[in-house]
Protein backbone atom coordinates (compact mmCIF):
# COMPACT_ATOMS: atom_id res chain seq x y z
CA UNK A 1 0.00 0.00 0.00
CA UNK A 2 2.86 2.12 -0.15
CA UNK A 3 2.17 6.15 -1.86
CA UNK A 4 -1.65 5.63 -0.41
CA UNK A 5 -3.65 8.44 1.20
CA UNK A 6 -5.87 7.65 4.08
CA UNK A 7 -8.44 9.41 5.78
CA UNK A 8 -9.58 8.16 8.58
CA UNK A 9 -12.79 10.63 9.71
CA UNK A 10 -14.04 9.73 13.76
CA UNK A 11 -10.06 9.13 14.30
CA UNK A 12 -10.55 9.73 18.18
CA UNK A 13 -13.35 6.98 18.29
CA UNK A 14 -12.58 3.34 19.71
CA UNK A 15 -12.28 2.06 16.12
CA UNK A 16 -11.35 5.05 14.45
CA UNK A 17 -8.05 4.51 17.09
CA UNK A 18 -7.52 1.00 16.12
CA UNK A 19 -6.90 1.95 12.39
CA UNK A 20 -5.27 4.76 13.00
CA UNK A 21 -2.39 2.78 15.25
CA UNK A 22 -2.20 0.06 12.54
CA UNK A 23 -1.66 2.15 9.96
CA UNK A 24 0.68 4.67 11.12
CA UNK A 25 3.18 1.93 11.89
CA UNK A 26 3.21 1.93 7.58
CA UNK A 27 5.46 4.55 7.01
CA UNK A 28 4.68 3.82 3.30
CA UNK A 29 0.97 5.23 4.13
CA UNK A 30 0.12 8.83 4.38
CA UNK A 31 -2.70 9.12 7.01
CA UNK A 32 -4.87 11.85 7.67
CA UNK A 33 -6.93 12.31 10.89
CA UNK A 34 -10.04 13.77 11.53
CA UNK A 35 -12.35 14.08 14.72
CA UNK A 36 -14.34 16.81 15.71
CA UNK A 37 -12.33 19.46 14.04
CA UNK A 38 -13.89 18.80 10.44
CA UNK A 39 -17.54 18.54 10.99
CA UNK A 40 -18.88 15.49 9.06
CA UNK A 41 -22.45 16.81 8.79
CA UNK A 42 -21.52 20.00 7.19
CA UNK A 43 -21.28 18.94 3.47
CA UNK A 44 -18.47 21.52 2.81
CA UNK A 45 -16.26 21.07 5.69
CA UNK A 46 -16.24 17.04 4.55
CA UNK A 47 -15.94 18.25 0.76
CA UNK A 48 -13.86 20.82 1.38
CA UNK A 49 -11.41 18.77 3.55
CA UNK A 50 -11.31 16.01 1.11
CA UNK A 51 -10.22 18.68 -1.79
CA UNK A 52 -7.39 20.21 0.27
CA UNK A 53 -6.11 16.62 1.25
CA UNK A 54 -7.32 14.23 -1.92
CA UNK A 55 -7.06 10.90 -0.28
CA UNK A 56 -7.28 8.13 -2.33
CA UNK A 57 -8.96 6.16 0.97
CA UNK A 58 -12.17 7.95 3.27
CA UNK A 59 -12.78 5.41 5.99
CA UNK A 60 -15.52 6.48 7.77
CA UNK A 61 -15.52 5.94 11.66
CA UNK A 62 -17.50 8.50 13.10
CA UNK A 63 -20.57 7.82 14.35
CA UNK A 64 -22.95 8.49 17.27
CA UNK A 65 -23.43 4.98 18.56
CA UNK A 66 -24.57 5.84 22.06
CA UNK A 67 -28.12 4.21 21.73
CA UNK A 68 -29.75 6.25 24.64
CA UNK A 69 -28.73 9.24 23.31
CA UNK A 70 -30.19 8.52 20.13
CA UNK A 71 -33.27 8.19 20.95
CA UNK A 72 -33.37 11.60 23.40
CA UNK A 73 -32.17 13.32 19.89
CA UNK A 74 -33.09 11.50 17.36
CA UNK A 75 -32.51 14.85 14.92
CA UNK A 76 -28.83 14.72 16.02
CA UNK A 77 -28.12 10.71 15.78
CA UNK A 78 -29.77 11.13 11.62
CA UNK A 79 -26.81 13.95 11.24
CA UNK A 80 -24.27 12.44 12.54
CA UNK A 81 -24.77 8.78 11.11
CA UNK A 82 -26.86 9.58 7.84
CA UNK A 83 -25.99 12.92 7.11
CA UNK A 84 -22.92 12.34 7.72
CA UNK A 85 -22.07 9.24 5.70
CA UNK A 86 -24.32 11.45 2.90
CA UNK A 87 -21.18 14.21 3.05
CA UNK A 88 -18.29 11.99 2.98
CA UNK A 89 -19.82 9.95 -0.26
CA UNK A 90 -20.32 12.97 -1.79
CA UNK A 91 -16.57 13.63 -0.56
CA UNK A 92 -15.65 10.40 -1.56
CA UNK A 93 -17.09 10.81 -5.32
CA UNK A 94 -15.65 14.30 -6.13
CA UNK A 95 -12.25 13.07 -5.71
CA UNK A 96 -12.77 9.68 -6.80
CA UNK A 97 -11.39 8.17 -3.35
CA UNK A 98 -12.68 4.67 -2.57
CA UNK A 99 -14.88 5.10 0.79
CA UNK A 100 -15.04 2.08 3.64
CA UNK A 101 -17.92 2.57 5.94
CA UNK A 102 -19.02 1.38 9.21
CA UNK A 103 -22.32 0.14 9.79
CA UNK A 104 -23.74 -2.33 12.71
CA UNK A 105 -25.52 -5.41 13.24
CA UNK A 106 -28.72 -2.44 14.83
CA UNK A 107 -29.76 -2.12 11.19
CA UNK A 108 -31.74 -5.61 11.64
CA UNK A 109 -35.16 -6.06 13.98
CA UNK A 110 -33.40 -8.88 16.12
CA UNK A 111 -35.86 -11.53 15.28
CA UNK A 112 -34.12 -13.79 13.44
CA UNK A 113 -33.80 -17.58 14.52
CA UNK A 114 -30.53 -17.79 12.65
CA UNK A 115 -27.14 -16.19 11.88
CA UNK A 116 -27.68 -13.17 9.20
CA UNK A 117 -25.86 -12.72 5.75
CA UNK A 118 -25.12 -9.55 4.12
CA UNK A 119 -28.78 -10.64 1.64
CA UNK A 120 -31.09 -11.03 4.85
CA UNK A 121 -33.70 -8.02 4.84
CA UNK A 122 -32.98 -5.21 7.11
CA UNK A 123 -35.44 -3.65 9.58
CA UNK A 124 -34.14 -1.52 12.33
CA UNK A 125 -36.44 -0.82 15.52
CA UNK A 126 -33.94 1.60 16.92
CA UNK A 127 -33.24 5.35 16.16
CA UNK A 128 -29.66 4.49 16.38
CA UNK A 129 -30.32 1.46 13.85
CA UNK A 130 -32.33 3.43 11.49
CA UNK A 131 -30.00 6.06 11.16
CA UNK A 132 -27.72 3.67 10.29
CA UNK A 133 -29.09 2.41 7.46
CA UNK A 134 -29.92 5.74 6.49
CA UNK A 135 -26.34 6.61 6.36
CA UNK A 136 -25.83 3.20 4.55
CA UNK A 137 -28.62 4.10 1.56
CA UNK A 138 -26.35 7.22 1.55
CA UNK A 139 -23.62 5.65 0.30
CA UNK A 140 -25.00 3.04 -1.62
CA UNK A 141 -26.07 5.87 -3.91
CA UNK A 142 -23.42 8.42 -3.83
CA UNK A 143 -20.27 6.77 -3.71
CA UNK A 144 -19.33 5.09 -7.08
CA UNK A 145 -16.46 3.10 -4.62
CA UNK A 146 -17.43 1.80 -1.87
CA UNK A 147 -17.44 -0.87 1.06
CA UNK A 148 -20.20 -0.95 3.99
CA UNK A 149 -18.74 -3.31 7.03
CA UNK A 150 -21.14 -4.10 9.80
CA UNK A 151 -20.03 -5.38 12.64
CA UNK A 152 -21.34 -6.15 16.66
CA UNK A 153 -20.81 -5.13 20.22
CA UNK A 154 -17.58 -3.39 19.01
CA UNK A 155 -15.40 -2.50 22.06
CA UNK A 156 -11.85 -1.38 22.48
CA UNK A 157 -9.42 1.04 24.60
CA UNK A 158 -12.02 3.94 24.54
CA UNK A 159 -14.72 4.05 27.14
CA UNK A 160 -17.97 3.81 25.40
CA UNK A 161 -18.08 0.13 24.71
CA UNK A 162 -19.77 -2.88 27.30
CA UNK A 163 -16.29 -4.23 27.93
CA UNK A 164 -15.55 -0.87 30.31
CA UNK A 165 -19.02 -0.29 31.54
CA UNK A 166 -18.65 -4.27 33.37
CA UNK A 167 -14.75 -3.06 34.39
CA UNK A 168 -15.95 0.13 35.98
CA UNK A 169 -18.81 -1.65 37.62
CA UNK A 170 -16.36 -3.98 38.98
CA UNK A 171 -15.21 -1.03 40.93
CA UNK A 172 -18.72 -0.26 42.34
CA UNK A 173 -20.99 -2.73 42.27
CA UNK A 174 -21.44 -5.82 44.63
CA UNK A 175 -24.25 -7.44 42.14
CA UNK A 176 -24.19 -6.58 37.92
CA UNK A 177 -27.12 -7.38 36.02
CA UNK A 178 -26.85 -7.98 32.29
CA UNK A 179 -29.14 -9.09 29.56
CA UNK A 180 -29.30 -12.73 29.15
CA UNK A 181 -31.65 -13.05 25.86
CA UNK A 182 -29.24 -10.19 23.44
CA UNK A 183 -27.45 -12.60 21.15
CA UNK A 184 -24.62 -11.62 19.02
CA UNK A 185 -20.88 -11.26 18.52
CA UNK A 186 -18.47 -9.07 20.86
CA UNK A 187 -15.56 -7.62 18.23
CA UNK A 188 -12.94 -6.63 19.23
CA UNK A 189 -12.23 -3.14 17.59
CA UNK A 190 -7.95 -4.00 17.42
CA UNK A 191 -9.18 -7.38 14.90
CA UNK A 192 -11.64 -4.89 12.68
CA UNK A 193 -9.11 -2.74 12.39
CA UNK A 194 -6.65 -5.54 10.88
CA UNK A 195 -9.99 -6.30 8.32
CA UNK A 196 -10.45 -2.49 7.46
CA UNK A 197 -6.63 -1.86 6.94
CA UNK A 198 -7.33 -5.38 4.33
CA UNK A 199 -9.48 -3.94 2.53
CA UNK A 200 -8.04 -0.66 2.45
CA UNK A 201 -5.13 -2.00 -0.06
CA UNK A 202 -7.95 -4.68 -1.89
CA UNK A 203 -10.19 -4.16 -4.88
CA UNK A 204 -13.03 -5.05 -2.89
CA UNK A 205 -16.30 -3.32 -2.85
CA UNK A 206 -19.97 -4.34 -1.77
CA UNK A 207 -21.49 -5.55 1.95
CA UNK A 208 -19.53 -7.46 4.27
CA UNK A 209 -20.59 -8.31 7.85
CA UNK A 210 -17.27 -8.64 10.42
CA UNK A 211 -17.61 -9.46 13.48
CA UNK A 212 -15.36 -12.46 15.70
CA UNK A 213 -16.88 -15.83 15.21
CA UNK A 214 -19.01 -17.12 17.51
CA UNK A 215 -21.88 -16.39 19.95
CA UNK A 216 -22.78 -15.43 22.84
CA UNK A 217 -25.09 -13.53 25.45
CA UNK A 218 -24.57 -10.20 26.49
CA UNK A 219 -24.54 -12.52 30.31
CA UNK A 220 -22.18 -14.79 28.87
CA UNK A 221 -20.13 -11.81 27.47
CA UNK A 222 -20.43 -10.30 30.84
CA UNK A 223 -19.10 -13.37 33.01
CA UNK A 224 -15.96 -14.21 30.45
CA UNK A 225 -15.34 -10.19 31.55
CA UNK A 226 -15.13 -10.74 34.74
CA UNK A 227 -13.27 -14.24 34.57
CA UNK A 228 -10.82 -12.62 32.46
CA UNK A 229 -9.92 -9.78 34.85
CA UNK A 230 -9.12 -11.89 37.89
CA UNK A 231 -11.78 -10.17 40.12
CA UNK A 232 -15.05 -11.14 42.28
CA UNK A 233 -18.65 -9.89 41.16
CA UNK A 234 -22.22 -11.34 40.93
CA UNK A 235 -23.09 -11.40 37.61
CA UNK A 236 -26.52 -11.80 37.30
CA UNK A 237 -29.14 -12.61 34.32
CA UNK A 238 -31.98 -10.25 33.61
CA UNK A 239 -34.16 -10.34 30.72
CA UNK A 240 -33.62 -7.23 28.07
CA UNK A 241 -36.58 -5.50 28.99
CA UNK A 242 -36.16 -5.72 32.48
CA UNK A 243 -34.14 -2.56 33.18
CA UNK A 244 -36.45 0.46 32.33
CA UNK A 245 -33.38 2.92 32.12
CA UNK A 246 -31.63 0.85 29.49
CA UNK A 247 -32.28 1.36 25.98
CA UNK A 248 -32.75 -2.01 24.34
CA UNK A 249 -30.99 -3.38 21.57
CA UNK A 250 -32.83 -5.77 19.14
CA UNK A 251 -32.60 -9.31 21.00
CA UNK A 252 -31.06 -11.45 17.90
CA UNK A 253 -28.69 -10.03 15.67
CA UNK A 254 -25.67 -12.62 15.14
CA UNK A 255 -23.94 -11.63 11.67
CA UNK A 256 -22.66 -14.40 9.95
CA UNK A 257 -19.73 -13.41 7.84
CA UNK A 258 -20.78 -14.91 4.44
CA UNK A 259 -19.15 -12.38 1.98
CA UNK A 260 -16.17 -12.81 3.80
CA UNK A 261 -16.30 -16.83 3.73
CA UNK A 262 -17.22 -17.19 0.19
CA UNK A 263 -14.40 -14.57 -0.79
CA UNK A 264 -11.74 -15.92 1.33
CA UNK A 265 -10.17 -12.75 1.53
CA UNK A 266 -10.50 -12.83 5.53
CA UNK A 267 -11.40 -14.65 8.71
CA UNK A 268 -11.98 -13.00 11.83
CA UNK A 269 -10.89 -14.71 15.12
CA UNK A 270 -13.09 -16.38 17.63
CA UNK A 271 -14.58 -13.65 20.33
CA UNK A 272 -13.28 -15.37 23.31
CA UNK A 273 -9.60 -15.40 21.98
CA UNK A 274 -9.63 -11.46 20.40
CA UNK A 275 -11.41 -10.44 24.26
CA UNK A 276 -8.65 -12.84 25.90
CA UNK A 277 -5.88 -10.76 23.50
CA UNK A 278 -7.57 -7.23 24.66
CA UNK A 279 -8.38 -8.07 28.27
CA UNK A 280 -4.59 -9.50 28.85
CA UNK A 281 -3.04 -6.25 27.67
CA UNK A 282 -5.44 -4.10 29.02
CA UNK A 283 -4.74 -5.97 32.95
CA UNK A 284 -1.32 -5.69 32.37
CA UNK A 285 -1.19 -1.97 31.67
CA UNK A 286 -2.99 -1.60 35.27
CA UNK A 287 0.12 -3.34 36.90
Amino acid sequence: MTGLSVWIAGADGQLGCAVCEILQKDTGIRVLTSDLDVDVTSLEAAVSFAEESRPDVIVNCAGMTDLAKCERNEEKAYRVNALGARNLSLAARKIDAKLIHLSTDDVFDGTAKRPLTEFDQVNPRTVYGKSKLAGENFVRGLAPRHMIVRSSWIYGKTKNNFVSYILEGLLTEDTIYVPVDQISTPTSAAELAKFIVKLIGSEEYGVYHASCEGMCSRYEFAKEIVRLSGKKVNIEPLAAGENPSVVNRPRYTLLDNFMLRVSGIYQMPEWREALGAFMAERMSGQD
